[in-house]
């Protein structure tokens, strides 16, 4: 699964990063502790270029009678998407990516669960793949949120835990964000491990299991 993960970048760097133009629809500030049910910055593409905005992490479906949901909600498990009445109507025109520079995992040790952070070798941004929705109550207030999808576990991820949030490769993010792009079968070709040779993992302190926990310390080696 994926339930915490980091973007320590700066504003600049992820608009330049996914090639936003024009004031981004965000309050941003970096994240050393993203948590479930808090807003979080997504990238979608709204037919004619990329926009980045906030969504709140927790899939609440437009259908949904209230947004309770969302909390259970935080992680789509790829092989099962076109069976989940939450997800199937999503992957055909509401796809999204989940800018990040990290992810945390919990590995069992004998001694207890030790906190690991997953991030690319080169430490640079990289892309998960996610799905939104848009749920508008009786009121007309209206909600954005999302879910992580996560795959099977690559040999570095299956010593610390048995699934892992799909990471696209870079060449793949424009056709996963294309509106347009209905190819459903390529798109789910996409959600696999990724290669585990170009990531690294790392201990961290215990301190982020605690969602209100929120700062620079927290990335560092323990």
């Amino acid at each position: 699964m994926c339930g915490r993960y980091t973007i320590t970048v700066t504003l600049d760097e992820l608009m330049l990063r996914y090639f936003i133009e024009g004031s981004p629809l965000i309050n941003y500030s970096p994240k050393y502790n993203a948590a479930p049910v808090q807003q979080i910055p997504a990238v979608i593409h709204d037919g004619r270029r990329n926009r980045l905005g906030e969504l709140r992490w927790g899939l609440v479906p437009s259908w949904a009678k209230d947004d309770r949901t969302g909390s259970k909600m935080i992680n789509a498990r790829a092989e099962t998407l076109l069976e989940k009445p939450a997800f199937k109507g999503l992957l055909p025109s509401r796809r999204c990516i989940i800018p990040v520079d990290g992810f945390y995992e919990w590995k069992q040790l004998q001694d207890g669960k030790q906190p690991m952070r997953i991030t690319l070798r080169d430490r640079s941004i990289f892309s998960l793949a996610g799905l939104y929705d848009i749920r508008i109550d009786a009121d007309g207030n209206r909600l954005s949120t999302c879910t992580i999808i996560t795959t099977e576990a690559n040999s570095l991820m299956a010593d610390i835990h048995n699934r892992m949030p799909v990471i696209l490769e870079p060449g793949a993010e424009a056709f996963w964000l294309d509106r347009s792009n209905k190819d459903i079968p390529s798109l789910l070709r996409l959600l696999k491990p990724y290669d585990a040779a170009q990531m690294t993992a790392y201990p961290v302190s215990a301190a982020v299991g605690n969602v209100r926990n929120d700062y620079s310390e927290l990335v560092k080696e323990a």
